[in-house]
């Protein structure tokens, strides 16, 4: 027998400045597990799904190190609010504002996401 991941014809979309930008299958999602990918900008973004199916895009880097490793880091919730922790430094990010919990001064950009 062989496993193969669920097909979708929907897709992750993200809103950029002056259109949608798609950033891969919504199949390709994991709840907990991000996805990063590149912007015609040349930045990255990190996007996640939760197990109710909730999207999630936020810039990919983390500015506490630099490095764009936050598609990479752990989820979970605080008082009832999505985050994502820094794989590096551990902070933690708020995925619906991109609020840093253990610093206020820190912001993440975030980005409106569909699937469409």
């Amino acid at each position: 027998m062989t496993l193969a991941l669920e097909t979708t014809d929907l897709k992750v979309r993200l809103q950029l400045t002056d259109a949608w930008f798609t950033v891969c299958d919504l199949s390709t999602l994991v709840p907990g597990r991000g996805v990063a990918a590149l912007l015609p900008d040349g930045r990255q973004v990190a996007v996640f799904t939760d197990r109710d199916g909730g999207l999630y895009a936020v810039d990919n880097r983390d500015p506490f190190t630099g490095a764009a490793v936050l598609s990479r880091g752990l989820t979970g919730t605080h008082r009832g609010r999505p985050f994502v922790a820094s794989p590096l430094l551990k902070q933690r990010f708020d995925l619906e504002t991109g609020q840093c919990l253990d610093d206020d001064t820190v912001r993440l950009t975030t980005y409106e996401v569909k699937a469409a």
